[in-house]
Formats: C-alpha cells, structure tokens, sequence
C-alpha cells in the first residue's frame, strides 16, 4: 500500500513485478560507460558525471507516474450489452412428471439483474442423481426375527414383527418407528443376502418394548437389546464384521435413547435411526445417526387454505407442565389477539393449521414433535422454537426456505420476527412448503419422495462402512 498527497492506491502483486523490471531495463540501456567514455576522450566538457545519466532517471520516473496513474484509475470491467446477457437459466426439474414443482421465479430489472428462487432443495440435481444410484443399487438386509410371529417358539416375538395396525391413532408419536419397518419389507430395497447388504436392520421395536409388562423400565429395555445384540454377534458374522458400524434400528419413544446404553459398540458404532435428534442429547451423535421425522397417522393428504384464506398470525396448542419454553411463551403471547396460543386448544387442532399463517414447533420433554410434520401437511409455516434440534433431512432440504427457527432466548422477540417477514417471502416459504409436503408422509408401500425413501437416503450417505470379509 502507498500513499501519496493523502490518497491511498492498493498496488497489486503484478505492479511491484512491473515495476522491478522496468528498473531493469532501464539499467541495461545501452549507455556508454565511463571506462568507454575515459578511454575514447568523447567528453568535451567538465560536468559531474552524474549527468550523463539524468535522462536515466527521467525514464524511470515517468514510468513510476504511468502506474501510478493505472493505480489510482483502474480501467473500468467491460460492460456487456444488455441483449448479450441471458435471463433465462436452465433448471433440473426435481419433481416427478405426474407432479411439477413450479419454476424459480425471474424479476429482470433494468441493470439486467437476475435473482432466482432456488426452491426448498440445497442442490436438486446433485440429490436426485445420488437418489436415482440409490434406489438402483442400495440394499438393506434384514434378521430374520422380523419374520417370526410364533409366539410358541420366541415368546418376544411380537417385539421384532411389524405392526398390524400402524395407522391406529393411538399409536400418536410412534407411527415413523412401525411405518418404517413395514415400508422396509415392501420395498425394493430389501435383500435376502447379507453378502450384498449395505446395511443390517435390527427390526425390535422400542415402542412394543415399552407396552410390554415384561420390560417395560428404561434399564429393562436396555437390558433387552445388549442381549439381542449380543446373541446377533454370536449366531450371525456380520456384526463382527464391522462392530456393529453397518448396522442400524429405528425408534421415535423417548426411552429408546437409553436403548444402547448397555451395549459398547452398539452405542458407539451402530446407527440409530431417531425422531429424538438432539445435538445435546448424550447418546445422538449427529454425523452418525440419522433425523426421523414425527409424523401422526393421517390416511389421506387435505387440500390446502391458500395464503389469503389464512387470518391468523400464529397458532400454538399444547400441554405446558413440561416445558419451561412453552410456559414462557403462554406466559407472554397468550393474551395477544393476533395470535392463537393456548395450553389447549378451543377448537379442533386441525382448524388452527388450516386458518394461520405460522404454526409453532415448541419443544416439550423432547426436541421433537409432530407438529413440524402437520404444519407442512396443512400448509402453516413452521416456526421452531427447539434449540439443539437435529432437523430430518437437513442435508437436501434447506429448511430456511420453508421454516422459521428462532432460539428459545428469543421468545420475547417472536411476534416482531414474524411481522418483519415481507409479503414476498411469505409467498416463497409457502410454495416451498407445498412442495416438501411429499417427504412427510408415510406409504406401506413406499413410492417416490416419501419419508421412507428419503431416509433410506440418509443411510445411503453412510454406506461404504470398513469391514472385515465374513
């Protein structure tokens, strides 16, 4: 950096290698020396010496002035003209041909500026490439308990079978955990071969253990899957094999994240496959294990309120007595008129989504909860108020497009965070919404996006586990 009559010029790395080799050449001009000078008695007057190489000097320094020049007035980038420039980009169309996500929108503006909505997906074309390989070549081995329903010969039979009525109501939270087993055995991902598995499921059920007298207590069940874990390691070689890296079970009951705590490898080296996805949590381990999304049993997909049937700003209701956050947000927000809060709601739970705006995820005992799944079905924008939060999927939807996340310090600050959101990105946030709706539901025999096959991708992401031959 020089500075020269109180302006400042930032010379590039290229100007000092300029500089130095006009120096250079300056030197190497064919000046006659002094010694040629002397000898031949060429000078004919008695000036200092010095003199003969003013000139010399001259050069150099208007060379010095000439970049100075370029450094204080660098020439301007070329301007394109405006019919040279396309505002029309190629987009990978990452729905289905039977259902077409809408294109990103362009608003060209005088100066030719282009800004595009990339939708709700971090990299569409990189993710549906990856997902096609998947489903081409992903293969997930399953033990056979999963099998066996005699309750004659194993009398914990009904703790590995699947469900035979996922979509009873009563199941509530539970449903991803029998969903995704169910869907497992009626997909093309299963092999009979554990030679061309990727993956080894252990198909117990955390939810039956929990319902079961017989085990029932968090320390019982942990004691239950160390056994089950360790007579697999002894009748089968595949766990040996990789120490249980390549292996992985699905839970969504709060106990589960006590499951594998009595089993070493199980804890350190096995994937849990969860819908408790907390960073803070102990035995979650957000690289390894995998975000399984909460979603209540519904048959069928409802239509949903456009952005201008929706009059409410905010719709929250849920029991409080556990949860600090949701007694601090009651405490605060419960009486504003703009907004729906209760401890429990007034009218059915499904007409608050419908009629608002933004729908609040507050956590409660747990991180998780079904209302992030049933704001999307319904169209409400959701606002998570669950720091630590593992969001499923996260690494192909970017939940910024289509959700609002807000730290529980932030409570006080809620409605004016909401109200500062423009009506142009609200109009955004609910066409991505609309669009991510397919990754949230549940299929007994899985198909497209749904919530099977996008977590079967993120085991997919985990694959190539070191293991020894069996």
């Amino acid at each position: 950096m020089e500075t020269w009559n109180g302006r400042t010029a930032k010379f590039p790395p290229f100007m000092y290698t300029y500089f130095r080799s006009c120096i250079n050449l300056a030197e190497k001009l064919p000046f006659p020396s002094l010694a040629t000078m002397e000898n031949k008695k060429k000078r004919k007057t008695n000036q200092p010496l010095h003199v003969h190489y003013l000139w010399r000097l001259l050069v150099v320094l208007v060379m010095v002035l000439v970049l100075m020049a370029l450094a204080y007035n660098p020439p301007k980038p070329l301007q394109l003209h405006p019919s040279l420039i396309s505002t029309q980009p190629h987009y990978h169309n990452f729905s289905s041909s039977s259902s077409k996500a809408p294109g990103p929108s362009i608003n060209t503006k005088a100066n030719i500026t282009v800004e595009i909505q990339s939708g709700p997906y971090h990299n569409w074309k990189l993710f549906v490439a990856d997902f096609q390989e998947m489903m081409s070549n992903f293969k997930i081995y399953i033990y056979p308990h999963v099998y066996n329903s005699n309750i004659t010969m194993d009398p914990f039979a009904g703790i590995f079978v699947p469900h035979t009525n996922p979509l009873n109501p009563k199941l509530g939270n539970f449903l991803s955990e029998h969903m995704f087993k169910i869907a497992l055995l009626h997909s093309s991902l299963i092999t009979t071969t554990p030679q061309h598995a990727h993956f080894f499921f252990l198909p117990f059920s955390i939810n039956n253990l929990r319902n079961d007298p017989r085990v029932r207590s968090e320390a019982s069940i942990a004691e239950f899957v160390a056994q089950y874990t360790g007579s697999i390691s002894k009748e089968f070689a595949f766990w040996n094999a990789s120490g249980g890296a390549d292996h992985f079970y699905v839970y969504c009951h709060s106990v589960g994240r006590e499951a594998a705590s009595g089993n070493a490898e199980l804890h350190n080296n096995a994937v849990q496959v969860t819908c408790s996805s907390s960073y803070f949590q102990k035995f979650y381990v957000s690289h390894k294990d995998v975000a399984l999304p909460q979603v209540w049993p519904r048959s069928d997909r409802v239509p949903l309120n456009p952005p201008h049937a929706r009059h409410r700003l905010v719709y929250f209701a849920g029991r409080i007595q556990n949860s600090r956050v949701r007694q601090e947000l009651i405490a605060l927000w419960g009486n504003d008129t703009s907004m729906d809060i209760f401890p429990k709601s007034p009218f059915p739970y499904e007409e608050g989504f419908k009629r608002s705006k933004y729908c609040l995820h507050v956590r409660g005992y747990e991180v998780n909860t079904a209302r992030v799944s049933d704001a999307i079905q319904y169209g409400c924008i959701p606002v998570i108020l669950s720091n630590y939060y593992d969001l499923p999927f996260g690494d192909v939807l970017d939940w910024s497009k289509f959700s609002v996340v807000i730290n529980h310090g932030e409570i006080a600050f809620l409605k004016e965070k909401l109200l500062s959101i423009s009506r142009k990105m609200y109009l955004s946030m609910y066409h991505n919404l609309y669009q991510v709706r397919r990754h949230f539901v549940w299929h007994k025999t899985p198909r497209g996006y749904d919530t099977f096959h996008m977590t079967a991708y993120q085991l997919w992401q985990r694959r190539n586990i070191h293991r020894l031959s069996y």
